[in-house]
């Protein structure tokens, strides 16, 4: 019986492991390709930086951002009432104080389109982007003049109850 065992350990030659070469060779091919990724994508990322501080300070020079007063209104459902604060981004600084003077009729045309809509209405993401884009246009018209004075709206604060 021990010349069996004898012959058994004889017969079963060790040979060496092809799976941690392989597993070497990938984790070198892995890192290269990762290495020269991370490169390649450092650069191009790096190579946008001067064309967007541009853009930015393109659109930070002409524009300007106006806060109006928090409105509390009743909306068309009984019961039912908003606190929103807007604010107004415009088209050209040097008309700041054009809007300060109109900002009464800006607030009315706002508190009579507002409280002319339901919950319903303006619950929704699309009912507040409806909303935005009335306001806007409506504001636009108080303002009289023959280009749009208001680029943008925010609202900064929106509860309903």
């Amino acid at each position: 019986m021990e010349e069996e065992k004898d012959e058994l350990q004889v017969e079963t030659p060790q040979v060496p492991k092809k799976g941690s070469k392989a597993l070497i060779l990938i984790i070198v091919i892995a890192s290269v390709v990762l290495g020269a990724g991370g490169f390649v994508g450092y650069t191009l990322l790096a190579g946008k930086k001067p064309d967007n501080e541009a853009h930015e300070k393109k659109s930070d020079s002409k524009t300007s951002i106006i806060a109006l007063d928090p409105f509390v209104l009743n909306l068309a459902d009984h019961g039912r009432y908003l606190k929103v604060t807007i604010q107004f981004e415009i088209s050209d600084e040097s008309l700041h104080e054009t809007v300060k003077t109109k900002t009464p009729q800006l607030r009315d045309t706002i508190i009579t389109l507002v409280s002319s809509k339901s919950l319903n209405a303006i619950s929704s993401p699309e009912g507040k982007f409806q909303l935005k884009d009335e306001v806007l246009f409506r504001a636009n018209q108080v303002m009289g003049m023959e280009k749009d004075i208001f680029k943008n709206l925010y609202f900064t604060e929106f509860v309903m109850q």
